[in-house]
């Protein structure tokens, strides 16, 4: 095992492993690392509002799409945030030296089938001793409105290890969910859609779940949000406030739909949205 991860930490320096399917990254003593768990196309399809010459000013030509889940090793905890569908994450937790039984805490910022396929098969948990977390706003959304049975199949074998909060807001006064994790409310994406401010030793990261789909062009247009967003309003005012609080406290951030290294700062271009810096550059 140590001879193992000695060989992966020695290829983190650089930021990535050989198939660029795994990126690293130290906040404060708690290792975080980028999971990739799909990758191909982008659709510019999903965009709500955005015409003709939105995309061509912004998009570029066969723009990729990206899926992603961040496990957190933090001070003899392991921590995953969102599950992607079950599939290759559990190929990169491997070559980390993770099994699924290693797994203390499963944080999810939504109930969407590609941030939760990866908690349960067969009616069993994937995560055997893992207690799982949700916005009880997102969990009282799905359960009272049945239209997601898969979130609540997902759920259903972690029984009593369900642990629900409500997420507080951005600059706030918040609760530690566990020791160096918060729960920040940024709905619209669905009614419960939480981020995840990760702090140690000074430094903070913040993990976005669903804020925003295709980078290219709701960095520079936050006004913009997609056909999968429950309230393509509310998502945008999300999106706006948390790119604004990020850029004002310099912290870095991190997203399911951004792409490879998915790790990066935000600040504002002068035109009412914001520039990406990703992690490397």
């Amino acid at each position: 095992m140590k001879k193992i991860m000695a060989i992966l930490m020695g290829l983190a320096a650089t930021g990535a492993y050989g198939a660029e399917d795994v990126f690293y990254r130290k906040v404060g003593s708690f290792e975080l690392y980028m999971l990739v768990e799909t990758r191909g196309p982008g659709r510019d399809q999903i965009l709500i509002g955005a015409g003709d010459e939105l995309k061509r000013r912004y998009l570029p030509r066969n723009f990729q799409s990206e899926l992603n889940t961040f496990l957190v090793k933090a001070a003899g905890r392991v921590v995953l945030v969102d599950t992607g569908f079950g599939g290759a994450v559990f190929e990169s937790m491997n070559k980390l030296g993770v099994r699924p039984g290693d797994v203390d805490a499963v944080l999810l910022t939504h109930m969407h089938g590609d941030h939760i396929g990866g908690l349960a098969r067969d009616g069993k948990a994937l995560f055997p001793k893992a207690l799982v977390y949700v916005a009880e706003q997102e969990r009282e959304f799905w359960t009272k409105t049945r239209v997601n049975q898969g979130a609540l199949a997902a759920l259903a074998p972690y029984g009593d290890r369900v642990r629900t909060f409500k997420p507080g807001k951005a600059g706030g006064a918040i609760e530690e969910l566990l020791p160096g994790f918060t729960a920040i409310a940024a709905f619209g994406h669905t009614p419960g859609h939480t981020v995840f401010l990760i702090q140690n030793g000074g430094a903070k990261l913040l993990v976005w779940g669903d804020l925003m789909h295709v980078q290219d062009i709701q960095f520079p247009r936050p006004d913009i949000s997609v056909t999968y967003d429950t309230d393509p309003l509310m998502a945008a005012e999300s999106r706006k406030l948390i790119l604004e609080y990020l850029a004002r406290n310099g912290i870095p951030a991190a997203g399911m739909h951004l792409i490879y290294p998915a790790i990066g700062t935000v600040s504002p271009d002068g035109k009412g949205g914001y520039t990406w810096v990703p992690a490397g550059n």
